[in-house]
């Protein structure tokens, strides 16, 4: 039977993560939203936009271990299984959805927008037909700006125009938040009332020079051949799948002790933005493995980025947008784009809205790690020799050491 959802459901105070900082130079004049989560995850939109008074008023999450996490954190707000059978949204303010990016991710099988779970997306505007929100938030993956050479974002803002939304996109660098993970992901802003540009575009601190002497270089023990998510004081994107079909630790270099590591569950969850253990409520079973939180933790949307957007949504700023330059409709998707009025223009923009200070990568782990094991370290050492990929100085010879080690 389809659900209708009542108007009238409770709206929940959330505590934030304590890892969580806000912009500087933030002073709020607008009134804080109520907010609808669809394709919600664990939660890490709702619990960033909360920072700034945002309440959420619907959850709607299809994954069983997803929902109860969300059960958990949000136990008074509504939560609904499959976005499908939602007939009508209750009102709302800001309607956000990470719909899933199976689909559109690299890491996926890349089947496009139209396919089975990022298709999805089509109910969305399904109940926009009949709902008006003054905000939508869309969140995804920045391959969907070349895959299938663009046709995923063209499909989107062709959708949004016909609906009346002004729209604006942004890439988004996690690590400009403080968090010693590189992660990109591209936030869509639309609304049929209001300038989109001057929530996502005004902030802009410019993506700073690597760190001089890095503690610590994290990469994928699941990849070698052809990608290898190598980053620097940081960990790679955090994901829900990998090449060899499992969710999983990302591995850290240590090149001053030679060390090749994985991190602790809790600590890639504060990588997220949230604290330690927020994915225990996934599962009754304490004896379980913690692959399914991985994926949980893989799949989220980091806290901050969504805090950023919710202090924005609060104190809109002008945006001038005059010499941005106009987009034709082959052009590639450049990393920011807008659509207010007439055409669509290419924003120049970096990746780092903020600046805000991190600690080094090994400063900011507060869990033991764990040797990586000898089955895996051998597996990735295989494909790093059967590929073409460059390695850093030493690295393979860590690696290497590593393994014999290992093996003893």
């Amino acid at each position: 039977m389809k659900a209708r959802i009542p108007d009238e459901s409770p709206l929940l105070p959330l505590k934030l993560a304590p890892e969580v900082r806000s912009p500087p130079d933030r002073t709020a004049t607008c009134a804080p939203l109520s907010v609808v989560g669809l394709f919600a995850g664990i939660g890490g939109i709702e619990l960033g936009l909360h920072e700034h008074g945002h309440s959420t008023r619907l959850l709607c999450e299809i994954e069983p271990s997803a929902a109860r996490v969300l059960a958990h954190h949000f136990p008074t707000v509504s939560l609904v299984p499959d976005v499908r059978e939602i007939l009508a949204l209750p009102e709302s303010d800001l309607l956000v959805a990470g719909f899933p990016c199976q689909d559109l991710s690299q890491a996926g099988r890349t089947a496009g927008i139209t396919g089975k779970r990022s298709g999805l997306v089509g109910e969305v505007f399904r109940l926009l037909e009949t709902a008006e929100p003054r905000w939508l938030l869309l969140e995804n993956v920045p391959f969907m700006l070349s895959l299938d050479k663009g046709e995923a974002m063209r499909f989107l803002t062709r959708e949004l125009e016909r609906l009346g939304f002004n729209w604006c996109y942004r890439v988004v660098n996690s690590r400009a938040f403080g968090l010693p993970q590189r992660r990109h992901r591209v936030l869509m802003l639309a609304s049929r009332t209001e300038d989109p540009r001057q929530i996502l575009l005004p902030d802009d601190a410019g993506e700073p020079p690597p760190p001089a002497a890095p503690s610590a270089y994290g990469f994928y023990w699941t990849e070698g051949r052809g990608g290898l998510g190598w980053a620097v004081d940081a960990v790679p994107t955090l994901k829900g799948g990998s090449t060899i079909g499992i969710p999983s630790a990302p591995a850290l270099w240590v090149p001053s002790t030679g060390e090749i590591v994985t991190p602790d569950i809790r600590d890639t969850e504060r990588m997220q933005g949230f604290v330690a253990d927020w994915t225990a409520p996934s599962t009754t079973d304490k004896k379980r493995s913690n692959t399914s939180r991985w994926k949980l933790v893989g799949n989220a949307v980091s806290v901050p980025v969504a805090s950023w957007v919710g202090a924005c949504l609060r104190a809109p700023r002008p945006y001038d947008g005059s010499n941005d330059a106009p987009l034709g409709p082959k052009d590639r998707w450049p990393i920011a784009a807008w659509s207010v009025g007439r055409g669509t223009f290419s924003a120049r923009v970096s990746s780092w809205p903020v600046n805000v200070p991190a600690p080094s990568l090994l400063d900011f782990l507060q869990y033991p790690t764990k040797p990586l094991s000898a089955r895996a370290t051998a597996g990735f050492l295989r494909r790093a020799r059967e590929g073409s990929l460059r390695f850093a100085p030493g690295f393979l010879d860590a690696v290497e050491k590593h393994l014999k080690t290992m093996l003893r």
